[in-house]
């Protein structure tokens, strides 16, 4: 008999409204547990919308949003944010200037009333690879690609099951993505971590993505494996326009 895949992160029928118009419009998907999905598309499309929907910061949504089972409301209790947790994508604008890495990463154990924070916050830094000896500097005197690595290891202190990733490398230089890209690869390799992964870049998408999503005017046109896009013919011509595009370079 085979083995029931356990759903980390199921959506159905996700509309989200801006007053009269449907920014996102009958969005449904499923990510396994350490599945990841990419949602790729232009600016404007909806794409980061869904991700502030589903992590309870955007509140104007109907339709199902289902973590491990667990149904969430446009109200979340604290064990409903816990079970998500979103990476921006501007880590300096994400970070606290006045705080220390220190105080930055104990602030969510202090939140959800997390303990043995010494042990965790040591452990978050190695899941990272981020030095201990940063622990009590500012965000400003470490690089692009630290600052992320700090972001991310805020948003898995308390163990979420799912991670919302909106552009989490578009704000960092060339020579830093994939480095930042590989640790989320290594997190969902060993930890099961799944992850939803928004971005223009179908490069990146495809990378790191299991599935992806094409997106234009708030709906998914096309839903691909990473295997199927070379040769692929999709149903919308903006999105084949976009994967051509990536195709090219």
């Amino acid at each position: 008999m085979a083995a029931v895949t356990e759903i980390a992160l199921g959506i159905k029928d996700l509309v989200v409204q801006r007053g009269r118009a449907q920014v996102v419009n009958g969005v449904s998907f499923d990510v396994p547990r350490g599945g990841s999905l990419g949602i790729v598309g232009e600016s404007g499309c909806g794409k980061s919308t869904i991700l502030r929907a589903v992590a309870g910061i955007d509140t104007h949504w109907s339709g199902l949003i289902e973590v491990a089972g667990r149904r969430m409301g446009t109200r979340r209790s604290l064990a409903d944010r816990r079970a998500m947790q979103m990476v921006f994508q501007d880590p300096l604008a994400a970070l606290n200037p006045s705080h220390t890495i220190d105080e930055i990463l104990r602030e969510p154990l202090v939140v959800h009333d997390v303990g043995d924070r010494e042990a965790r916050i040591a452990e978050a830094m190695q899941t990272v690879a981020l030095p201990l000896t940063l622990r009590f500097r500012f965000p400003g005197q470490l690089s692009g690609g630290q600052r992320q690595r700090v972001c991310i290891a805020r948003a898995l202190l308390v163990k979420p099951q799912v991670l919302l990733l909106d552009e989490p490398t578009s704000a960092l230089d060339v020579s830093v993505q994939a480095e930042v890209l590989n640790l989320l690869a290594r997190l969902r390799r060993e930890q099961q971590q799944a992850f939803v992964l928004v971005s223009h870049d179908l490069h990146v998408v495809a990378h790191m993505c299991d599935q992806i999503a094409f997106m234009v005017g708030g709906r998914f046109t096309d839903v691909l494996t990473r295997q199927q896009l070379r040769g692929a013919r999709l149903s919308d011509p903006e999105a084949q326009r976009l994967l051509e595009a990536a195709l090219s370079h």
